[in-house]
């Protein structure tokens, strides 16, 4: 090889100490660069190895359980899937029937028992009652497989952060798992397993660990079986939505007076409010309640794009409104009446749906009401626990209204008008003069008031006296009634036989013990308001009796004719008409001149008789026009004297204002009555005190019937 004539350097090499080191090779550009492996800690590398090993075996573990947990619920979720009946079969749950209560004019007023007004689907309810319940109760409703496990974890996190369980509160369920609740997953009650219907429903709301696994495989199942839209419409057919109403049709009709096909926004969103706490949150216990929760559903309903902000807005400016029906609650007291009164197996544990059309007039029930209150309003002191009744009826005994407390609006409560037995006091003495009226006593023949004792067998002398503890001389019968003098009230009854009293009393209607002495005549026994104003609609009728009655009809739901009739109504003859008449004459004067002038009515005739019993424990006032007979009770449930208080005081001032009302705008009609014949006086021997007959046939008669 030729020299370039460069002198070759010599080869020398590194030093290994001392003197400076080589600078480091630079890498090639676009060269792999060589990673420097650390030297790992064998501890930390033993360690590392462990948990690998133990990871795989768990994962091992886990993936095997897993299987074998998924092919369980796969084979769980099929055997449900196999029972699972046509959706068609699930859709009305109740355990019993229904009775929807007509007035006389056909409007609905009352509902009791489980209510179910009809099948919906989810295609034909309104779009804004179906979007407010997946708005609130699901909003992934379309989008899960049954289960939510999003909603479940964030509901356990709500509940673990308000210091509950987390499967105490909110619950996550879905639609379809509240479904499967609502079903029982598929077990049917029985009677013969449950103790009672309500031990089955708590078995079926438990809420365990166990009971929600089962509830989800039944869900896993429903949602292989039906459609979405198949599980919503059992879902909307079998929520309780408070009031008695079982499902959206049945709600839409109680609250509204309309179809859940025609719900609005805002009755939407109240329906679907009230499937969290549908006893609570129902419209007719708490209104504003009820509505601030529809508020609430309408901002989720906003917040996932089923309203519009103006529609959302429109919606929270004009929540719903309760239809007349509802928000009136009329005749609680009268249709609780009307469902003890009535066969067992049609009312109370009916497990059809029944319609009864009763005799309530709720333009008179109002009247009732109003004039009740409008009186304790104004007269009864603050704090009082004075109680009052009032019975308004036809002179059939068909019974227009019914109040059986001062809480005129109350469902289940104690009926004073129908449960309480008190003593009528004076308001008795009216068939004491219907016994001698039909004997042929006449009004215009006198007793005399003066003192009296009687030896009462196995209690000794008694000796009745007047309120006013005074004696007026001879009087004639009605000024004795229009008084409501007790001395001639007795010497009357003791003339024309106790026993022929107490049958007219029973055969009028007052089917309680009568009393056997002659205290009789005063009042003593005991009777329910009821029973006293039916049997004075035996008076206006001319003397016939009357059953007192609510029950028009009843009639199976879908079905033409009815299976029961009237229970009530008028039957035998008690007295002759002309002795009702001039009965109802005498009482006339009672109001007219007498103890009840504060009942009289501007512009129409009025008869009645007053009442108060031993310490004004009772007080009374019952009469009635051409048209209505009304009874009016006043006194305290404990028995405690009312203070002031006498029949025909509050009790005629009740009476005034509600029998005004009840005839407001019509026109007057006379009283049936008929003022006595003059009296011809007679020879025949009478017995000391009693009323003179008016012939001596009819003085031989009154002898020969066990009189005087």
């Amino acid at each position: 090889m030729k020299n370039s004539g460069r002198k070759t350097p010599r080869l020398v090499a590194d030093k290994r100490h001392g003197g400076r080191k080589a600078a480091p090779r630079k890498p090639r550009k676009g060269a792999p660069r060589r990673k420097t492996r650390k030297r790992r800690n064998p501890v930390v590398a033993a360690v590392l190895g462990l948990v690998r090993l133990v990871w795989r075996v768990i994962w091992a573990f886990i993936w095997r359980i897993g299987l074998v947990m998924a092919l369980i619920v796969g084979l769980a979720t099929a055997y449900v899937y196999a029972t699972l009946p046509p959706v068609g079969d699930l859709l009305d749950g109740r355990a019993s029937g229904s009775v929807t209560m007509l007035d006389r004019d056909g409007a609905v007023f009352a509902w009791r028992g489980d209510q179910f007004g009809g099948v919906v689907t989810a295609d034909t309810v309104s779009p804004h009652l179906k979007n407010a319940v997946v708005a609130t109760e699901d909003k992934r409703f379309y989008r899960h497989i049954g289960v939510d496990p999003i909603g479940i974890a964030g509901a356990i996190r709500i509940n673990l952060s308000e210091g509950r369980g987390p499967l105490s509160g909110n619950g996550g369920s879905t639609i379809t798992q509240q479904t499967a609740k609502l079903l029982c997953l598929g077990v049917q009650y029985d009677p013969a397993e449950w103790e009672n219907e309500a031990a089955y429903e708590a078995d079926c709301r438990q809420s365990t660990l166990w009971r929600k696994a089962k509830e989800a495989i039944f869900a896993l199942a429903m949602e292989a079986k039906y459609s979405k839209d198949d599980i919503l419409t059992v879902y909307l057919n079998r929520a309780y939505m408070g009031g008695g109403a079982y499902g959206a049709e049945a709600a839409a009709q109680r609250f509204f007076g309309k179809s859940a096909a025609q719900l609005t926004p805002t009755e939407g969103a109240m329906l679907a409010g009230l499937l969290t706490a549908p006893t609570t949150l129902a419209p007719t216990n708490n209104l504003e309640r009820s509505r601030n929760r529809a508020s609430v559903v309408i901002g989720l309903m906003h917040e996932q794009g089923y309203l519009s902000d103006n529609a959302a807005q429109r919606a929270l400016d004009n929540p719903a409104a309760l239809s007349e029906a509802a928000e009136s609650r009329a005749g609680g007291y009268f249709a609780d009446w009307v469902m003890s009164s009535g066969p067992d197996f049609f009312t109370r544990n009916t497990s059809d749906d029944v319609i009864i059309r009763t005799t309530l007039d709720q333009r008179i029930q109002t009247a009732a009401e109003e004039g009740l209150t409008r009186v304790f309003e104004d007269e009864v002191r603050d704090g009082s626990k004075a109680q009052a009744a009032v019975v308004v009826m036809s002179a059939d005994g068909a019974v227009r209204a019914m109040v059986g407390g001062r809480d005129t609006r109350a469902i289940g409560a104690f009926n004073r008008a129908t449960q309480a037995l008190r003593q009528t006091g004076s308001a008795f003495k009216p068939f004491v003069y219907a016994a001698a009226l039909e004997l042929g006593y006449s009004p215009l023949d006198t007793v005399e008031d003066a003192p009296l004792t009687i030896d009462v067998p196995g209690s000794g002398p008694w000796s009745p006296q007047n309120y006013d503890r005074k004696y007026h001389g001879t009087v004639t019968l009605a000024e004795a009634l229009r008084s409501s003098l007790n001395v001639p009230a007795v010497k009357i009854a003791q003339s024309v036989g106790l026993e022929r009293v107490r049958r007219i009393a029973a055969d009028f209607g007052i089917e309680s013990d009568l009393a056997l002495g002659p205290a009789l005549a005063l009042g003593a026994s005991e009777s329910t308001l009821i029973e006293m104003t039916g049997a004075y609609a035996g008076i206006l009728n001319g003397g016939s009796a009357v059953t007192p009655y609510g029950l028009q009809s009843l009639t199976m739901l879908g079905e033409d004719e009815p299976l029961m009739t009237a229970t009530g109504g008028i039957e035998e003859r008690v007295i002759r008409r002309d002795a009702a008449e001039q009965l109802a004459w005498m009482m006339h004067r009672v109001v007219a001149q007498g103890t009840g002038r504060r009942a009289a009515l501007d512009g129409w005739q009025a008869a009645g008789k007053t009442g108060t019993t031993q310490a004004a424990r009772d007080a009374w006032f019952i009469g009635f026009t051409a048209d209505y007979v009304a009874g009016v009770w006043m006194g305290y449930d404990d028995n405690t004297p009312l203070s002031g208080v006498t029949g025909g005081g509050l009790p005629a001032e009740i009476w005034h204002e509600v029998m005004a009302g009840v005839h407001e705008g019509d026109a007057p009609r006379p009283l049936p009555m008929r003022a006595p014949d003059p009296v011809k006086p007679v020879d025949a021997p009478q017995a000391p005190g009693a009323a003179r007959p008016r012939n001596p046939i009819e003085q031989l008669l009154r002898g020969l019937l066990g009189g005087g």
